[in-house]
């Protein structure tokens, strides 16, 4: 309580303050200041991001014109997390500025806005000084920023440049970005994947540029012809490159071609990169099941368990009905518990219907090692595997209602939900398919009114399947409306959120807008002056240590809040309960579910920083301005981050560590390092 009546007193100081900025700038130099000078103490340095953290643009556009360019860059940085269009004027000044980091941030920040008024002033600068190599790296962001706010002219524009020479390293830089950019606003053609093709070249092109080239061509559904195919096959083959061969792995499935297949199964067997090995275990998906399912065999007994996991997400998604019986004695055999328990899942999923007596045993077994466990995550993975077998929803009912695990609770609503959403629903169910769609529209209106976050905002997600038609067998919406109500904000903004969009779509409304939240944890600057510009953090887990350096002048909200929460204990005893492999590893969450927050939120910090290795720190988030404790670090580059998750810091140390972090390993304590 409070903290909460703190608030209004901070905002009216940090206003005030504001109000007086002018009498804070020094008088106009003889000498034109050319460093950017980064100090969390600097007092203007504090105001600026207070402004942008209080989201008061009005408090900066002065600041654009400073003479000192730490503060002209501060400013237009703060723009960067705003997205509002109605500075592009303001910001397009700044594209002339005498400091490259200056304009640079101008260009990031124009780019953030997503709109095509901002076109013309980026194109104006390019074209300006196109021929003056101290603008390189501005160039390189301007091609960037063009793909975040341009059209189809734009992007035939940028594909068909092939005047850059391999040496044109920012330039060439540019237009991979800005053909990427352009491809997650999906826009894309046939020359921009010609020549992203072309810049997968190894021993060609800068590593810089092929990284972007080739995850381009992994992300986007894009056509890759046979005559394209070869080209792709010895950028893969010759990348010495694991962050380059995993993308391109993802991109020669996608071909679907024999040549690409042998060319992925060869790689496998010499590849030493799990990372790699994984990508090319997804990228079988492609091709006909026979044709992944030795190699997928194999994996399984990998001991690197992400890529045994890979193996079984293959497996869960291709498996043939013949093979189901197979994964089921698998399951038996010397793997690890979450191993097995994803192939009792596979066996249980793919075992033909009329395998009356195997599916008796397979579910026997899997209720008997969800009750023996003590481990929540390996019986939320049971109950994952139960839920294959609609006739369980009675088992998974029982659990969510009666079990106090929210981990338990929450993996059994998604059981429910997946229930609810199997293509089988009518098959398995029969004549009583809509006497159990009455059941769980109860059980999904009555985990709602619960208030637990992931129970609240999974259950909701289910009742708008529209195939299942939950308006039609809800009596009534009253009782979803009061528990929306009594969600407390912001700790509850993701369940808020999905419960006022499942409303909405039951009254027929599509006006929803999401909640984001207010101003409500002011940065702790005294706590950063203590720590300095890149303190570090050592997080003691049941795999190793993990130290970690926190970028405070990049992203001081982020790391003040991290500190604070270390300092106070916070992670002691928490568990990382998302691991995507491959991708990243997650932790945070106050009770060891995905959608669980603390009773604050902190604002989105976007820079101009890539998320294009591993190690990198971020904070994990439900939309602009909704993080809080979660963070995330990357097992590989995760380009399509960029812009959108605040990056805060990156492994320093323990990054072996990182790699083994499986679902259900435990923080045991957080430490500020001295």
């Amino acid at each position: 309580m409070m903290r909460k009546l703190l608030v209004p007193l901070l905002l009216a100081i940090s206003l005030v303050g504001f109000t007086t900025w002018s009498s804070c700038v020094p008088p106009q130099e003889e000498e034109i200041i050319t460093t950017i000078r980064l100090d969390v103490k600097d007092t203007l340095f504090q105001r600026i991001v207070d402004a942008q953290d209080l989201r008061k643009p009005a408090s900066l556009y002065n600041i654009l014109h400073h003479p000192d360019p730490t503060y002209r860059y501060l400013a237009a940085r703060a723009f960067a997390s705003f997205a509002d269009s109605t500075v592009i004027d303001s910001l397009s000044r700044l594209l002339n500025d005498p400091v490259e980091e200056v304009r640079n941030m101008a260009v990031f920040a124009l780019g953030q806005t997503h709109s095509l008024l901002a076109i013309p002033p980026l194109i104006d600068a390019f074209v300006q000084e196109d021929t003056a190599m101290i603008f390189a790296t501005t160039h390189r962001a301007i091609l960037e920023a063009v793909g975040k706010c341009g059209q189809e002219e734009h992007l035939a524009q940028l594909s068909g440049i092939s005047t850059y020479t391999p040496r044109d390293t920012a330039l060439l830089a540019g237009q991979a970005w800005g053909l990427y950019r352009f491809g997650l606003r999906n826009y894309t053609s046939e020359a921009a994947t010609q020549r992203m093709i072309t810049l997968t070249k190894p021993a060609v092109y800068p590593v810089s540029v092929r990284l972007v080239a080739a995850h381009y061509l992994a992300r986007f559904q894009v056509g890759i012809d046979s005559l394209q195919t070869p080209a792709l096959i010895t950028s893969f083959e010759r990348s010495n490159e694991p962050d380059i061969r995993m993308a391109l792995a993802i991109a020669l499935g996608k071909t679907q071609r024999s040549e690409a297949l042998t060319s992925l199964i060869g790689q496998y067997q010499r590849e030493r990169d799990y990372r790699v090995k994984c990508n090319i275990l997804k990228a079988l998906s492609n091709f006909p099941y026979e044709n992944g399912r030795t190699l997928a065999t194999e994996a399984l007994r990998d001991p690197n368990e992400h890529i045994a996991r890979r193996a079984v997400q293959y497996l869960l998604e291709h498996s043939s009905p013949e093979d189901a019986t197979q994964w089921w004695r698998f399951a038996k055999d010397s793997l690890t518990t979450p191993i097995r328990l994803a192939l009792y899942q596979v066996a249980n999923r793919h075992l033909p219907a009329y395998r009356v007596e195997f599916r008796d045993a397979i579910n026997a077994e899997l209720r008997q090692i969800y009750t023996k466990s003590t481990n929540p995550y390996e019986q939320a993975e049971a109950l994952s595997a139960l839920a294959e077998f609609p006739w369980n929803y009675r088992f998974l009912t029982r659990e969510l209602q009666q079990n106090p695990s929210p981990i338990i609770k929450t993996a059994a609503v998604e059981g429910l939900k997946s229930i609810s959403e199997k293509a089988v629903f009518e098959q398995y169910f029969g004549l009583s398919a809509r006497r159990v769609t009455k059941e769980l529209a109860v059980v999904f209106t009555q985990a709602i009114q619960s208030g637990e976050p992931g129970v609240v905002a999974t259950a909701a997600q289910a009742l708008r399947f529209e195939k299942r038609n939950y308006k039609a067998a809800l009596d009534s919406i009253h009782l979803l409306k009061t528990a929306w109500e009594q969600l407390e904000l912001p700790a509850m903004t993701e369940p808020y959120n999905e419960l006022g969009q499942t409303i909405a779509f039951l009254e027929g409304r599509s006006d929803f807008v999401p909640h984001t939240p207010t101003f409500n944890r002011p940065i702790n600057w005294k706590l950063l002056e203590r720590a300095g510009a890149a303190p570090r953090v050592r997080l003691v887990t049941s795999r190793g240590n993990i130290d970690l350096e926190l970028w405070a002048t990049e992203a001081p909200g982020s790391v003040a809040n991290m500190l604070q929460l270390v300092g106070e204990g916070f992670f002691k005893d928490t568990y990382f309960h998302r691991v995507v492999p491959n991708f990243v590893i997650q932790g945070g969450s106050p009770n060891g579910e995905a959608y669980a927050s603390p009773d604050f939120s902190i604002r989105s910090e976007l820079t101009d920083r890539h998320y294009d290795q591993e190690g990198l720190l971020g904070m994990a988030s439900a939309g602009r301005d909704t993080e809080s404790s979660q963070f995330f670090i990357t097992h590989s580059p995760a380009l399509h981050l960029d812009g959108n998750y605040s990056l805060f810091g990156r492994v320093v140390a323990g990054m072996e560590n990182v790699h083994k972090i499986q679902v259900g390993d435990r923080i045991t304590r957080a430490e500020i390092l001295k």
